[in-house]
């Protein structure tokens, strides 16, 4: 593990960074990150050695012993999670009561399955159980080209028949940062910020949301350039309403993970 390049330069923040479903080592937000004072471990989740092939069946344990790797370089610990990343970021933040602050870019509110290539399962698994989640809709067939996948996600909410899959939120001890575009193509994004937030509350707990009503799938933070690749789909939004987003987040960004303007190290496995 590398540590700013000074005793006095940074923030004294690990932050564990978590990409979609694009499968990518994050590189651009954690160079990002570490300009602002932050030790960053971004890490691979799927596709890598040793690894699920696609996000199902996704070890929580991976990510619970990233923040172990991270846990001895830092005074506090962060998740910072976008998409699935933003799933599994509340749901390790859940997990582990040493974790400050969680930020999610588009998380969901519960979990959602993956493709095995023969069956639905759990997006993650904890002690190797699947984790409980809502499932697809199997009714459902898109009606635009590229798919914008978002009203599969909302008929699949309304048709499930209980709670079950719901991300436990009310567990996380940290603060939450939630950042939500309201045109959002993948899934609603902000439907879902909206119900992590009504949960904590009803536990007495606060969530920040950060939305714009016309941006979508992806934020983009000051000094960052649109995110490249993935699936094939409409994830909604635009360049303007999409960097509107970030800079509207970026603020609060820095007040939950304590960033300052000083320089750490990006680690990157």
């Amino acid at each position: 593990m590398l540590r700013p390049e000074h005793p006095a330069c940074g923030s004294g923040v690990g932050v564990l960074l978590l990409a979609g479903s694009s499968g990518r080592v994050d590189v651009p937000r954690a160079r990002l990150l570490q300009r602002h004072g932050a030790t960053v471990l971004a890490v691979r989740w799927f596709g890598g050695p040793g690894q699920q092939p696609g996000p199902h069946e996704v070890p929580l344990e991976l990510f619970l012993g990233a923040l172990d790797v991270l846990r001895p370089e830092a005074d506090d610990l962060a998740v910072v999670g976008t998409s699935f990343g933003g799933e599994a970021a509340l749901l390790v933040a859940a997990e582990d009561p040493g974790v400050r602050a969680v930020v999610g870019f588009a998380a969901s509110s519960v979990v959602w399955p993956g493709w095995t290539g023969g069956a639905w399962t759990s997006h993650w698994t904890l002690r190797s159980r699947p984790l409980p989640f809502v499932p697809l809709d199997p009714g459902w067939t898109p009606d635009t080209d590229p798919p914008r996948f978002r009203g599969l996600y909302e008929r699949s909410l309304a048709a499930r028949a209980d709670d079950s899959g719901d991300i436990p939120v009310e567990r996380i001890a940290g603060d939450v940062l939630l950042v939500a575009g309201g045109d959002d193509g993948v899934w609603p994004a902000e439907a879902f910020a909206d119900r992590v937030a009504a949960r904590r509350a009803a536990h007495g707990l606060r969530t920040e949301v950060v939305r714009h009503r016309d941006a979508g799938h992806r934020a983009v933070l000051p000094g960052e350039e649109p995110a490249q690749g993935g699936q094939r789909m409409d994830r909604g939004g635009s360049p303007e309403a999409d960097a509107a987003l970030g800079r509207a987040a970026w603020p609060a960004v820095v007040r939950h993970l304590g960033l300052e303007e000083l320089g750490g190290r990006a680690v990157l496995p």
